[in-house]
């Protein structure tokens, strides 16, 4: 589970979400895409190495 603090307006809460999860798992924020769930609460993420 990822907690943001941007708020869900023009798709900042989305990219902080992928920017966490990239510092995370220690890849490039353009590594990381939501696949599935860009208006949703719950999203489906994938990450290349």
């Amino acid at each position: 589970m990822a907690y943001v603090r941007e708020r869900a307006v023009d798709g900042a809460a989305n990219a902080g979400v992928e920017r966490t999860l990239a510092a995370h798992f220690g890849v490039a924020p353009r590594a990381v895409r939501i696949v599935r769930g860009h208006t949703a609460r719950i999203k489906r993420i994938e990450i290349d190495e």
